[in-house]
């Protein structure tokens, strides 16, 4: 035996992050390489993967780092932001988040690793907070209807756009008027949206909305200078002309002020961001959205209904616009797959933990500190461009760049955007000290005034900054869910309860296809809550933000040699954002080259919904391109409709390895055939994590793709979202990429407009991707994509004799997904795939995806962060339940009454006195030795989706209905 001691080097390599990220070890991978006939993992690769596409020299991003060296680095780089109290405003705030809710839920996996609620059995927690957040916002802004959070507030002015087109009895309009006192981001997301559809954007003073044809008018209240005006008239006399009113509205200030229903809007929308999320550079946050009740069919994203079991209990589920985009395609409302679900699961639960008199303390204080401010101010003889005002003024300076300079020097960031003004906002955060210092920096030092002087002035003049026509006499927040969790204690329970109630990746493995859900390690979140990247507004000067502005150039570097592009933009904050910004660079550049007539693009038919749905954003005609027998693109059939289209080819956009789970022979020659007729070529990043370290988009020949860093990138999915979605672009489409009206950005085109309403999307939530990056480095991130491809085909293997895998590539191989064709079994025994997700509910994992891109199968991802033993107790419950389907085909068991047509199985029923099916209690709830270490109860039965369609209903039910049948 050798005495010699191992080197650091080599001990430092066994304490990687790789290790603990690829959940097989060393010998676990041999035994899979074993069992699927494959020497190793390279050998694997060649197996799997065409050689024409293999890279030909390694990614460049250094070596791996341990967790402790990575966050002490990013901590260096983060130390690099200024942190000044900002007074910016325009929709980002700082705030305080509640402890209870930043550990419990903002920190914690039950939460941010969940799933998107398609099997809403196993997600009922969830969707009590996100009704929850649906009930907040009806309150505040008195419409009917809301939906379940949007992106930002940019992006759902524009949705309200859209909606507003689909609905207005004005068809012959096409003009759309946005005040100008709206928010200038949301102006330019706007305005941008409206550009492609061919709309006319007409600004002007809120007042004069109705003297033009228009269809739809876009508000603020209050204004973005601060002012709180009436705006029932202007809104009467656009609706008068058939035209349909959206107002962009302040949540916190919607506490104290009458709601845009009451004045008569037919759309509310905003961010919910104040309550209770960090500024964090621009996001995540999630975005509100309301309307009335008769417009349900158009509201775009997600809805959460109540239904009910087959139990007869309510029941929550997504209702209406769930994946829509899959089922309309083409003619799907807009391309919304992430929705900023965790955030509005914080902002629910800060309304629930505050209640009502919770909101309006908050709400009365920072709308008292706006009123000590102003009477300062014009006891000094400074001038305010407004009498009325919830939390912000717009305060007259002779000289701007002093006022701000003397800001800069005492720690304080104004809102520098404003002619011959600054602008100033009160927030939940604002203390007795900052109205001195900020007295300091807007009259100068000396001025012998004190904060409470002031306030007793205040009280003596009484000061009418909000007028009594506009004062909220309504109430708010009255369901219980908003009246009974104020202790500590109880919010603890409460969030643990609805936890309890969710099944998310800190309790087994989600296989879904398309979907990647891998770890979200510890390491890569800690940042997300540190003040240096979670305090600092998006305006924020650039070069207080110089340790962002260094992260994110790094790791798009990263990312650019990910991808093999030449640019990148970080500012679509979901996936669907970056397929929108990354067609909308292709249509521009087509334009720059006198070619705006190229309008169709090929989409193969097995492509994820979002694709069609994002070429109708821009105005592409879409053609379906079939795929053979095989799930490969037909290929005479992709140079037939080349051909056809011939000089209005704009684009085709691809998925790869197929979205059947296949690495195309044909991908370069399918490139070669675009590019031959003028087109671009647009690769959608939903299966980057087979391709990382492999092969890339640009070494493929594709233009532009955006990147899920939800996904490959270790972003979590929060139950749906948050997400980003930046685009790479090859060099003759980088003058294309969106910039920003508010903040000029670098790399960007420079007139080309934004997509989202941060310049740099959701920056708070891109140390993860940079942390795993850096962790794993160019051999972990590999490493990463093999074992996710071993993992696929090991399971593929093990299913084999049991279940078909239905496409497969070369050698018999599939990529990191493969597809389960439950067809023939659904024929000879009755069982769909809706049936077998459900069971697999009872054996304590979430389904694969279902009957996409085939209908009546499962997609299977395993990624590659799931160990040989949660392999095998996924590949043994599958197994199992197709011994329970073999009962039904031979007559064993009842067509109805059997625990796959029953399922899942609660508590309830298992503790039901008058159990009676044919099949034993035991065999229902715990059909596997494994599942009783550790079991995961559904909350509910079987939900009935088309009763809660038929009878919509997307508000709080009362607490009663819980308790009946229970």
């Amino acid at each position: 035996m050798s005495n010699t001691s191992p080197t650091l080097a080599q001990l430092e390599q066994k304490n990687a992050f790789v290790r603990r990220h690829i959940g097989p070890g060393e010998d676990e991978i041999n035994a899979m390489l074993d069992t699927i006939g494959a020497d190793t993992l390279d050998d694997l690769m060649s197996q799997t993967v065409p050689a024409g596409i293999a890279l030909d020299k390694p990614i460049e991003v250094g070596e791996g780092a341990t967790e402790v060296q990575a966050l002490a680095e990013l901590k260096a780089v983060a130390a690099k932001n200024q942190i000044n109290r900002s007074f910016i405003g325009m929709g980002y705030y700082d705030t305080h988040v509640p402890n209870v809710i930043l550990r419990n839920v903002l920190e914690n996996p039950g939460w941010y690793t969940a799933y998107t609620p398609y099997q809403p059995e196993i997600a009922q927690g969830r969707l009590e907070a996100i009704l929850n957040f649906q009930q907040m916002t009806i309150d505040l802004t008195g419409l009917e209807l809301a939906s379940a959070s949007l992106l930002d507030e940019g992006t759902a002015a524009a949705e309200a756009m859209s909606l507003s087109k689909r609905v207005s009895k004005n068809k012959k309009a096409s003009l759309y008027f946005i005040a100008d006192d709206v928010h200038p981001q949301t102006r330019d997301v706007v305005e941008t949206r409206a550009e492609m559809f061919g709309f006319g954007i007409v600004t002007g003073p809120a007042e004069e909305a109705a003297e033009h044809d228009v269809f739809g008018a876009l508000l603020q209240y209050p204004t973005t200078t601060g002012e709180v005006k009436d705006i029932r008239d202007t809104i009467k006399a656009v609706q008068d002309k058939k035209g349909i009113v959206s107002v962009a509205a302040d949540l916190m200030s919607l506490v104290m002020l009458k709601s845009p229903g009451e004045l008569g809007a037919d759309v509310a929308l905003g961010s919910a961001q104040r309550f209770g999320v960090p500024m964090g550079y621009g996001g995540p946050h999630a975005a509100f959205f309301a309307t009335r009740d008769s417009y349900k069919r158009s509201l775009p994203g997600r809805i959460i209904g109540v239904s009910k079991d087959t139990r007869g209990r309510p029941a929550l589920r997504m209702a209406l616009q769930t994946r829509e985009q899959h089922i309309r395609r083409e003619k799907a409302n807009s391309n919304i797959c992430t929705a900023q679900v965790l955030l509005a699961n914080m902002a629910s639960f800060y309304a629930v933990y505050h209640g009502p008199e919770g909101l309006k303390t908050i709400a009365q204080r920072i709308h008292r500190f706006t009123d000590i401010l102003a009477s300062a101010l014009t006891q000094k003889g400074v001038s305010l461009k407004h009498n009325t005002w919830f939390d912000t003024l717009t305060v007259m300076v002779d000289d701007k760049n002093a006022v701000l300079e003397r800001g800069y020097a005492k720690g304080v960031n104004l809102r520098a955007d404003l002619d011959g003004a600054v602008g100033v906002s009160m927030d939940e955060t604002t203390t007795r000290d900052d109205i001195t210092t900020l007295l300091d920096v807007l009259l100068g030092e000396g001025h012998g005034l004190d904060a409470e002087t002031l306030d007793a002035e205040v009280t003596t003049q009484g000061m009418k900054s909000i007028p009594d026509e506009l004062t909220r006499t309504s109430d708010i927040l009255t369901h219980e869910n908003f009246n009974r969790y104020h202790s500590e204690t109880e919010m603890l329970r409460y969030i643990k309860s609805l936890e309890n109630k969710d099944l998310a990746l800190n309790h087994s493995m989600i296989s879904l296809g398309s979907c990647t859900m891998k770890l979200n390690a510890t390491a890569e979140m800690i940042p997300v809550t540190w003040p240096e990247f979670g305090q600092l507004h998006p305006f924020a000067p650039v070069n207080q933000a110089d340790g962002y502005q260094e992260m994110i150039q790094e790791l798009s570097d990263w990312l650019i040699s990910i991808t093999g592009y030449e640019e990148l933009s970080m500012q679509p904050n979901s996936g669907a954002q970056g397929e929108y910004a990354g067609l909308l660079a292709i249509q521009r550049y087509h334009e720059s080259r006198g070619e705006g007539h190229r309008n169709v693009c090929l989409i193969p038919g097995s492509a994820h919904g979002t694709n069609p749905a994002s070429a109708q954003m821009v105005s592409l005609k879409v053609v379906v391109v079939a795929t053979d027998k095989n799930g490969n693109v037909d290929m005479d059939d992709l140079r037939a409709k080349a051909e056809e289209v011939g000089d209005n080819l704009s684009c085709a956009m691809i998925t790869y390895p197929s979205t059947h789970g296949v690495y195309e022979e044909t991908i370069r020659e399918i490139c070669d055939i675009v590019h031959d007729h003028g087109g671009q070529v647009y690769m959608d990043g939903a299966n980057m994590n087979a391709q990382v370290g492999i092969t890339s988009p640009g070494h493929i020949g594709s233009d532009v793709s955006h990147l899920n860093l939800h996904k490959t990138f270790c972003i979590p999915h929060g139950g749906g979202g948050p997400g980003m979605g930046p685009i790479g672009v090859k060099s003759h489409l980088a003058p294309f990429l969106p910039n920003h009206s508010v903040v000029n950005i670098e790399n960007a085109g420079k007139d080309c407009g934004a997509v989202s309403a941060a310049p740099w999307g959701s920056a708070s939530i891109l140390p993860i991707s940079y942390l795993y990056i850096k962790m794993m480095g160019s051999e972990g991130l590999r490493k990463a994509t093999q074992a996710a491809i071993l993992n696929a085909n090991y399971v593929a293997k093990a299913l084999e004799g049991h279940y078909d895998v239905l496409y497969k590539g070369k050698n018999g191989r599939v990529a990191h997904e493969c597809i389960v064709d439950l067809r023939p079994l659904k024929e000879a025994s009755g069982i769909s795939e809706v049936d077998i997700a459900k069971r697999l509910n009872d054996y304590g994992f979430h389904a694969p995806t279902m009957s996409f891109p085939v209908a009546g199968t499962l997609m299977i991802e395993p990624t590659e962060s799931e160990s040989q033993y949660e392999l095998d107790r996924f590949v043994n419950a599958l197994i199992s339940i197709r011994k329970e389907i073999a009962k039904l085909e031979s007559g064993e068991w009842d067509a109805t009454d059997n625990p796959l047509h029953n399922a899942p199985h609660t508590l309830a029923d298992i503790c039901d006195d008058n159990w009676d099916r044919s099949y034993d209690r035991m065999l229902a709830a715990y059909p596997a030795p494994e599942v009783h270490r550790n079991k995961f109860w559904p909350s509910v039965n079987r939900i009935d989706d088309v009763y809660g369609d038929r009878n919509l209903m997307c508000s709080c039910p009362p607490i009663e209905a819980y308790q009946d049948g229970e």
